[in-house]
């Protein structure tokens, strides 16, 4: 494949832009709580959205079509928009921007359990092989490179939340390659990417609120410290890392293939290595690059064409 600069500048915007969200939420979450920064953040990605979105909401059909499918676009919207960020905002209050990014790179291994377990997909050995090696990853991440951290329970808070985060990713993914019948075929919409991610922001920026403001309730959160960095990393982490490279990684996919694609996707925790350094002063451990080398490994054994 000819890798043309475009496509170059296509694979390597998404994970740039998301290495710099875990490491900018890490900056941010000091001065205000996780849970709002998720919700001002999506608010403003909604509004940035609005004028290619706003036929959905302009007249009653194109709002009826909404309605129609709004136990879907609702589900999407709490777990991919609402429950992953917000998880990942949260894990960052405990766990590193390099840890956070790191479980994140093991989505192969969370989409082939929900693709057993919601979708009967039954995996192959080497995808069997490949998910064992990024368990590996993943548990060295979670145990600080410490096997008896795992064997007394002594886990960081942050970093259990973000493997939930990623395993609601998972089904997310799942969602969108496997859409109910109103949402397939000659039955679907005619939405642009820009019309379904405000689709979805409309459920999501609503739950998102309201989890916020339940979660003051529960357990208030600090008052939020405005400056003008706090709402510049907002609205880089609104126009960067929840519109340009959800587009950036839509192309890519399309014109360089899911495969290429993976690939630079785990350049994120390598990035956000770096960025933690340079932005937060956080040095990365030998047993990072122990976790990146084995989630990498389990993902090019699942990803063999030869595989099965």
């Amino acid at each position: 494949m000819n890798l043309s600069p475009r496509l170059l500048v296509l694979l390597l915007l998404p994970p740039l832009l998301w290495a710099s969200n875990a490491v900018l939420a890490r900056v941010a979450i000091d001065s205000i709580g996780p849970l709002w920064l998720n919700a001002l953040r999506w608010g403003l990605a909604l509004l940035i959205l609005l004028p290619q979105g706003w036929k959905l909401i302009a007249n009653a059909e194109s709002r009826a079509q909404v309605g129609e499918r709004w136990i879907y676009l609702g589900i999407l919207g709490l777990i991919g928009v609402g429950g992953y960020n917000g998880l990942q905002y949260l894990a960052l209050r405990t766990s590193t921007p390099v840890n956070v990014t790191l479980i994140a790179s093991s989505l192969p291994l969370w989409s082939m359990l929900a693709g057993v377990l919601f979708y009967g997909v039954r995996p192959v050995r080497a995808q069997m092989l490949g998910a064992t090696l990024s368990l590996a990853g993943v548990l060295t991440v979670l145990s600080r490179g410490d096997p008896g951290v795992l064997l007394r329970i002594q886990l960081v808070e942050g970093d259990l939340l973000m493997v939930l985060a990623i395993a609601s990713w998972a089904i997310y993914s799942w969602m969108l390659a496997r859409p109910p019948a109103n949402m397939s075929g000659s039955l679907r919409p005619d939405w642009n990417w820009a019309e379904f991610l405000f689709a979805q922001c409309l459920f999501g920026v609503a739950i998102t609120f309201a989890v916020a403001g339940i979660g003051e309730a529960i357990e208030p959160s600090i008052a939020p410290r405005w400056s003008w960095q706090l709402v510049a990393i907002i609205v880089f982490i609104a126009v960067g890392a929840s519109v340009i490279a959800f587009r950036a990684w839509g192309l890519a996919v399309a014109e360089g293939g899911p495969a290429l694609a993976a690939i630079f996707y785990n350049l994120t925790p390598l990035i956000a290595a770096v960025l933690s350094v340079l932005v937060i002063g956080e040095w990365p451990q030998g047993y990072h690059g122990v976790a990146f080398l084995l989630i990498v490994a389990g993902i090019a054994v699942a990803s063999r064409k030869d595989a099965g």
